[in-house]
């Protein structure tokens, strides 16, 4: 639901991963942003109103997206996809961050837009380790994006992990991602995405600051 800049370029990204879609926007005017090569569904109306949903195929969706401008309506939609047509995978672009948590705690997806992009740029303007890259709900994970210490260049994986008391979930290498194994060494120029407990962060931070003790 939402044929804005974000729904008609989520629809074109999942219709160039070879799925089916339909999108929902109440102004006919804003399919032309489809541009001529979509072959989905344009389905004129609201996409909180039932009968707009079976026209879209609701029955017939493994998933829905509400990305209108508008709160209220996004909301109402996700909750008639997930309570009245049972669709487990929904999403709600949310603006405001405190309806968002709200409904995130209620089981509905949410994307509070004004919240992530202030943290996208939050996070390039402070120093490494500031924010972190995700937080999960509950503040209790965190996920760092670290460029590769000095100090651990050479050094193995697992190392590294028990002293930091953090997991490389995974490292970025030459423009590729790659997962680590026992036996993989840091090396120069590498990306490593840490996870770790909020509490173990400040010490993390110490052992990356300071190098290994040996």
């Amino acid at each position: 639901m939402g044929c804005g800049r974000v729904g008609s370029t989520l629809a074109r990204d999942l219709e160039e991963r070879n799925h089916t879609v339909s999108i929902i926007d109440s102004e006919p005017d804003s399919f032309r942003r489809l541009g001529p090569g979509f072959n989905g569904d344009k389905i004129t109306g609201y996409g909180f109103d039932q009968e707009v949903l079976e026209k879209a195929g609701i029955r017939r969706a493994d998933a829905f997206a509400a990305v209108s401008s508008g709160d209220n309506s996004n909301i109402i939609a996700a909750r008639v996809a997930r309570e009245t047509f049972g669709i487990d995978h929904v999403v709600a672009r949310i603006y405001d961050p405190g309806r968002a948590e709200v409904y995130q705690r209620l089981g509905i997806t949410t994307v509070a837009t004004v919240k992530w992009t202030a943290d996208q740029v939050l996070r390039r303007l402070l120093p490494v380790g500031a924010e972190p890259d995700f937080r999960d709900p509950s503040g209790t994970i965190r996920v760092d994006q670290v460029p590769a210490p000095v100090s651990w260049v050479g050094r193995r994986t697992v190392d590294f992990q028990a002293a930091s008391k953090s997991r490389i979930a995974w490292i970025d290498r030459l423009g590729e991602g790659m997962l680590p194994t026992i036996d993989s060494v840091i090396q120069e120029g590498d990306l490593l995405h840490l996870v770790m407990r909020e509490e173990n962060a400040a010490g993390a931070y110490h052992v990356i600051d300071e190098g290994p003790e040996d």
